[in-house]
């Protein structure tokens, strides 16, 4: 647990600074130009950059109930694998996470497994169910927010009375705004590609108008207020009012948001989840919501399925992608090669803004655990998703040429992935 990371471009309070990186028992103990001196493992990062290790908030890991998808210890490797050193694990498992019987399987799995930290988020309603509010006081200390995720809670009555109850806690809720009643049996976004295939679509209004019902409800109650995934642009003009209003709102969109619209689909399940990837109308609002601070973070909600289960083309397969692995080079290729956004910006956006909102991970600095990736942003490839590590393979993003590879990911001082384990390095 004693490195040290020479010549590297380190990220340093918003800049990138060309520095040393020491680290002792697992902490930061230096960054400066100093040269390395002592008994351990010095690595050469020259021509790299080390960022903050990122927190993603929205990440399925199926474990309890469904580990043929997905286990805590597979899904925390692929986190590593993507640079990631804090994840937020969603709670629509079984049993769900609603008292403290049923939230302690998952956190005895993750004190056994996990390679990084994983904080879990508790259910708003008993079993995401929508009808009784979950035992809030037995796992509120063990929890990063309240989530009735893969759900919208769908009677305003019973999201009313739980707001006002978690706003005493002065914890998150954090919302998968879908409202039922106007789904319609859809599958993908009611737009010109589900129009031209003859596919069902899901309207955008069942999205933003369950969000504009909850701002409402977090103007009476002052609870802080997060809204998962937007994929709208309606969406993104409602969460801009409302920061202007002085609401404590933030919300998150995802990569394929940011970089696809439905003029890219194509007949298979890699491309179904949910929300889904909408028309390029809202993909140039969203990229406007990131650029001027409406939205806040980028989340990946990563959701892998068996082959089986995404093996059914748009229509049939189960809604999800896995995005841990692909999320930083996908962005930094789709977004800041091509100028759309500052580098900085983008590690504001992985791993800045939801460390402040959730409290999670921590920051590149000295006396701080060494939880830090490296890249390799010149390192162009082809993604493919037999090199993943999680268990799940589907992806909108498969053959796509991106820069950017991780080449380690510490956490706390452990190294817990590193591209070639017989790469060179030497004890000075």
């Amino acid at each position: 647990m004693n490195y040290i990371l020479t010549n590297a471009n380190v990220f340093v309070q918003g800049n990138f600074i060309k520095s040393n990186v020491f680290i002792a028992n697992g902490i930061i103990s230096e960054i400066s130009n100093r040269a390395p001196q002592g008994e351990c493992p010095v690595f050469d990062m020259d021509g790299l950059f080390v960022f903050p290790g990122f927190i993603d908030v929205h990440v399925h890991l199926r474990e309890p109930g469904f580990f043929y998808k997905e286990t805590i210890k597979t899904g925390t490797l692929a986190a590593a694998h993507g640079g990631y050193t804090a994840v937020c694990s969603m709670p629509n498992l079984n049993p769900t996470p609603d008292c403290m019987a049923n939230l302690e399987p998952q956190l005895k799995a993750i004190r056994e497994t996990a390679c990084i930290e994983v904080v879990p988020y508790g259910t708003i309603t008993i079993g995401e169910m929508g009808e009784k509010m979950a035992a809030y006081d037995e796992i509120v200390d063990h929890i990063c927010a309240f989530s009735d995720d893969g759900r919208g809670v769908q009677n305003d009555e019973m999201m009313l009375e739980a707001m006002k109850k978690i706003s005493g806690y002065n914890k998150i809720v954090a919302a998968h705004c879908e409202d039922n009643s106007l789904l319609f049996g859809g599958y993908i976004h009611k737009g010109e590609y589900a129009e031209k295939h003859g596919h069902k679509g899901i309207c955008s209004e069942s999205e933003w108008k369950q969000i504009e019902r909850d701002l409402k409800l977090v103007k009476e109650t002052g609870v802080k207020y997060h809204v998962c995934h937007i994929s709208t642009k309606e969406s993104v003009e409602l969460i801009r009012q409302a920061k202007k209003d002085g609401l404590d709102v933030t919300c998150e969109t995802a990569p394929h948001y940011l970089t696809m619209n439905d003029s890219m689909l194509q007949e298979d399940g890699r491309f179904k989840m949910n929300p889904p990837i909408r028309s390029a109308e809202d993909q140039k609002a969203l990229i406007a919501g990131i650029l001027d601070g409406t939205i806040d973070m980028i989340a990946t909600d990563h959701a892998p399925h068996s082959a089986e289960e995404k093996s059914k083309g748009l229509e049939k397969s189960m809604m999800g992608v896995v995005g841990l692995e692909t999320a930083f080079p996908v962005l930094y290729t789709e977004l800041v090669k091509k100028g759309v956004l500052p580098l900085n910006k983008l590690i504001d956006l992985m791993h800045t803004n939801p460390r402040n909102r959730f409290g999670v991970g921590t920051a590149l600095e000295v006396g701080q655990p060494a939880s830090l990736t490296v890249y390799d942003l010149e390192k162009e490839y082809t993604i493919d998703p037999e090199n993943f590590l999680t268990m799940g393979r589907a992806t909108p993003f498969k053959g796509n040429t991106v820069c950017g590879a991780c080449k380690m990911t510490m956490y706390k001082g452990n190294i817990v992935w590193e591209d070639n384990p017989k790469r060179a390095e030497k004890t000075l």
